[in-house]
């Protein structure tokens, strides 16, 4: 399947009874993909995950953004607020995204990041202790690794958990989550930063962030 650089595809994993509709990005020459876990009643439209995604595009990681709940899941979640906390469902939702990767021809070869945003941290490292050998690397904004659970000690990805410097209680929240794991971990403090990183440049930085941890740990 040929595209030309930074041409998104528009994709759909099966999943069960479940169909994940989802944004594929394959630069020419890809070194890794980055598959993206939301949160919170969020979706693949994030604006703040597309910056990042484009920021990892263009020194060749290839990026999946996919909802990882149906849109009458989410219609749901709106009003219940429970399917977002569903750690172990959004887990295995991003595991058939990820063994979806492994087959689909342009990024079969490529080794696996991921990238976690809110509840959707705890979700990828949950997925990542399940797939030691294909995830090569994780990256949290404004995460909850917490949510891991008795997963985090079973992490073995390096991981990289970006945090605002004004997000009290998450920042609270990595560190406890940081003293039980296991793998190579390191916390970036945002200044200035609150949960959403809207305030001016904040979002600069933790692309930044994120693009240096996965050129280190998948594009070798």
């Amino acid at each position: 399947m040929k595209r030309s650089t930074l041409h998104e595809t528009l994709v759909h994993v099966p999943a069960g009874e479940a169909t994940l509709a989802g944004e594929l990005v394959v630069p020419e020459q890809a070194t890794a993909v980055v598959l993206f876990a939301h949160g919170s009643g969020s979706s693949r439209h994030s604006p703040r995950n597309k910056f990042v995604a484009g920021a990892l595009q263009v020194v060749g990681l290839a990026t999946l953004l996919i909802d990882l709940l149906t849109r009458e899941e989410e219609a749901i979640d709106q009003h219940t607020a429970h399917l977002r906390f569903d750690i172990q469902l959004l887990a295995d939702r991003l595991l058939t995204a990820t063994r979806w990767l492994g087959e689909e021809p342009s990024t079969r070869s490529l080794e696996i990041g991921y990238f976690g945003a809110s509840t959707g941290t705890g979700a990828a490292l949950v997925a990542a202790a399940a797939e030691p050998e294909r995830v090569g690397a994780v990256v949290s904004r404004g995460g909850r690794p917490d949510l891991a659970g008795k997963a985090l000690p079973l992490v073995r990805a390096p991981t990289l958990l970006i945090v605002g410097g004004r997000d009290l209680q998450v920042l609270e929240l990595n560190r406890a989550a940081m003293a039980r794991m296991r793998a190579e971990t390191r916390l970036e403090i945002v200044p200035g930063a609150s949960h959403l990183f809207e305030e001016p440049g904040t979002l600069e930085v933790v692309a930044r962030l994120a693009r240096d941890w996965f050129l280190r740990h998948l594009a070798r």
